[in-house]
Formats: C-alpha cells, structure tokens, sequence
C-alpha cells in the first residue's frame, strides 16, 4: 500500500467504547505509532501535587506505572483533564506524536476537535452506556451497576467541562460498536484508514 508520510487517524469517544482497542489494531496493522492519550493524564493525576507541574514535568517512568488503568485512575484522570494549565502542557507532545512518519493514531476525548483538527481520518467511537458498562466490568471484575453509574459520571463531567468537551469532530466518521464484535469494527475501521490513506 502506498500513501504519505505523517497520516494521523484521531480516535475520540467515551470509555469502554472500544476506541483503545480499535486504535492498537490500527497502529499494528499499518506500523503506525499509536498513543493512548488517556493515560498522560492518568499519569499526572496519579503523581500527585499541583496538576500543572505534574503535567509539565511528566516523564517515561510516570507512564510506566501499573495502575495507570485502573477505575481510580480514570476518575482522577478526568477530573485533571478539566483543567485548562494541565491540558496546554500536554497539548505539544500530543500534536508532535501525531506528525511522525509513516503515520500514527491517537485516541482520547479531544484529538479530532483540538490536539489533531487536520487528521486525514477522525473517527468518534462510541456504544450504549449499558453496553459499556458490562464491557469494563467484566474487564474488571466489578459490578455492572456501579460502574454504570461512575462511566455516566464521567460521561457527563468530560462532555460539559469548558475546557476541549468530549463531541464528536464536525467531520468525524461514528462508529457505534454496540452491536458489533471487535472483529467487525477494527474491520469497518480499516477500511475506513485504507480508504483515506490511498485517497491521499
């Protein structure tokens, strides 16, 4: 397959949607580099202190952390990410991430909309709460309803933050994998990259 260097896939949505796992299979199918971007701020959250310096001096080792993906992270994580100091620091490393060659996908809550606004392709992936509840319970091993209840708390908290709000990209293609398996949106999100990437 032929195409350009730097193409960038920006991948938005709400938790357990499938966006990081979409991501990876891209990243892995077309050697592109891929970033969760997620867990910047779950680093910063959980280093603790002034969230602004803890953005700006954010290093490999704090993304190295094991509990980056835990429950706590994520709650903590979205409250910092409302923050505009911690979101600037980040914003440099995000956009020159994106820039690398042959190409590369990042996935978050604001790529399509602030970090990546040119990306060749923008995709909002997305599922119904009640789905994604069952989809990180069972990833883990906790309670559907409690953690129904935390995703439609932090649903609501990144959509209505001032700051870079959780929405879809005007020109964002949506994928909502309610009904589908892994198998069948990674499918629909390659051809969506093989499209875009030969179009260019």
């Amino acid at each position: 397959m032929t195409g350009r260097p730097g193409f960038c896939v920006a991948i938005d949505g709400p938790g357990a949607a499938g966006k990081g796992t979409i991501a990876r299979a891209i990243a892995g199918r077309f050697g592109f580099h891929h970033l969760d971007t997620g867990l910047l701020y779950r680093a910063v959250a959980l280093k603790g202190g002034d969230p602004g310096s803890a953005a700006r001096g954010l290093s490999a080792a704090d993304l190295a952390r094991t509990d980056l993906r835990s429950a706590e992270a994520g709650q903590a994580a979205s409250r910092i990410a409302a923050i505009p100091e911690v979101r600037a620091a980040l914003l440099d490393f995000q956009r020159r991430f994106a820039t690398q060659p042959p190409g590369a996908v990042l996935d978050g809550r604001d790529i399509g909309t602030v970090i990546c606004p040119e990306a060749e392709l923008k995709l909002y992936v997305t599922a119904a709460d009640t789905t994604r509840a069952e989809r990180r319970a069972a990833e883990l091993g906790a309670d559907v309803a409690e953690v129904l209840s935390q995703l439609r708390e932090r649903d609501a908290r990144d959509a209505e933050r001032a700051t870079a709000p959780l929405r879809p990209a005007e020109d964002a293609v949506i994928l909502d994998t309610t009904t589908l398996t892994i198998e069948q949106a990674v499918t629909t999100a390659v051809v969506l990259v093989e499209e875009r990437w030969l179009r260019g």
